[in-house]
């Protein structure tokens, strides 16, 4: 899974686009925690974390999200939780910054990286078949997520209802969304995004979030 992008246009400062991309981690975590608790999600949000996942190689930063930031509003809205804006959710933000993590732990995973990969390059082919929300699919995104990231130190423990996350195909659902969380912390470190500028650099961030 190759976590360089390439930008042909970038309308965006690089605050914003740091701010897109981290709104999507937030946005992986928030459906999370919808999925575990509820069992249902935003579909225009999950609809685009799985596109998101699926196009490793966009024309450019806004074809990654679908080009307007409102795909994105579940994320944006719980990264003002981040910034002190509104209050935010601690179960949201556990599993935020435990994408952020575990996504550096990925990059330090050159082999893993590769095998991730592997695994998207064929899911593409069955979403070319199926369809990007097909759960055929999604199962297969889930299994990727489990066959790599589930493996590392340190794994993602979601809470919510037992019932639900044993339910057929919400572990799949859940990892799925975890793994859109992956690729958007995989484009905020190229982006120029460090969790360190989230302690530091909080008024940069929200500043960002009100040009968008």
């Amino acid at each position: 899974m190759n976590d360089s992008v390439p930008i042909h246009r970038a309308p965006q400062s690089s605050a914003a686009r740091q701010a897109i991309a981290l709104a999507g981690v937030f946005q992986a975590a928030y459906l999370v925690d919808e999925l575990a608790r509820t069992g249902q999600v935003d579909s225009r949000a999950w609809e685009t974390q799985i596109n998101a996942t699926l196009d490793t190689n966009p024309p450019d930063f806004e074809s990654i999200y679908g080009g307007h930031p409102n795909n994105l509003r579940l994320g944006l809205d719980t990264l003002g939780g981040v910034v002190g804006k509104r209050q935010a959710n601690p179960v949201v933000m556990r599993y935020g910054f435990s994408l952020l993590m575990l996504t550096s732990r990925l990059r330090a995973q050159p082999t893993m990286m590769d095998e991730l990969g592997a695994h998207l390059q064929r899911i593409q082919a069955q979403a070319e078949h199926f369809g990007n929300t097909h759960e055929n699919v999604v199962a297969s995104l889930g299994e990727a997520y489990q066959k790599t990231l589930s493996t590392l130190k340190n794994r993602i423990i979601v809470q919510g209802d037992p019932s639900l996350l044993q339910s057929r195909m919400m572990p799949e659902r859940v990892r799925t969304c975890l793994l859109s969380g992956i690729r958007f912390g995989l484009l905020w470190h190229q982006q120029g995004g460090r969790r360190w500028k989230l302690m530091f650099q909080r008024n940069a961030l929200k500043r960002a979030l009100d040009e968008l």
